[in-house]
């Protein structure tokens, strides 16, 4: 570092002021990568799964899986049986402020249950349920449509407990048929294929650092 031999691996560094060579090859940061995944059901959200599952892994560009590549990890969960939105970078501070409890940045999903949405369902969900002695609440609620026997809910949270969702409608005694995670922040999921990946654009970047930094400072 700096024309001197340095074998401490915790040596402090001064980011974009030391010159760091590593066999006479200079050491450049890596590049941000920022993608969106559509995740389909099934999935799991681990880069190997012992049971022979399909991983998220399987559906991004060869580059992201490592080694060699830009090893990308996934900003939050999805568990096995939901689908839709998963951001996936390599940059672990911007990670953290999406997922940090503080920021509360608003995620929104739609589920399918198998119980007609009415007055009262929806204001049972606002009101909030008491899960394994855990209060579990939503921040929304809103009815989208309905079938015979089913229906289409948005909802809208804006902290995440394990299964947060699954157990609310558990506790209400009625069964989640699927559920999809379509926005997080200002960033929607929008027609991106399922299984399919893009990166970020500027502009998308741009207003998720805006809304977390809003959140932190509100």
């Amino acid at each position: 570092m700096n024309g001197a031999l340095t074998r401490n691996p915790e040596a402090p560094v001064r980011l974009g002021i030391d010159r760091i060579e590593v066999d006479g090859h200079a050491v450049k940061p890596s590049e941000k990568i920022y993608l969106m995944l559509n995740k389909p059901r099934g999935a799991v959200t681990t880069a190997s799964d012992e049971q022979g599952r399909s991983t998220i892994y399987d559906f991004l560009p060869v580059a992201a899986r490592g080694p060699g590549g830009q090893w990308m990890a996934p900003v939050g969960r999805l568990d096995q049986a939901s689908e839709g939105l998963l951001l996936l970078t390599n940059d672990s501070e911007w990670a953290a402020g999406i997922t940090a409890p503080e920021t509360h940045l608003d995620k929104t999903y739609h589920v399918q249950v198998a119980a007609i949405a009415d007055v009262q369902l929806l204001a049972s969900l606002r009101r909030g349920v008491n899960s394994r002695g855990e209060v579990l609440r939503v921040k929304t609620a809103l009815h989208l449509r309905s079938g015979e026997k089913n229906s289409w809910v948005e909802i809208v949270l804006d902290e995440g407990k394990n299964r947060h969702i699954r157990r609310v409608f558990e506790s209400l005694g009625i069964e989640v048929l699927r559920l999809l995670r379509v926005a997080i922040g200002p960033l929607v999921l929008g027609t991106l294929p399922k299984g399919a990946t893009r990166p970020l654009t500027s502009a998308e970047k741009t207003s998720l650092d805006r809304a977390i930094a809003a959140k932190s400072n509100g």
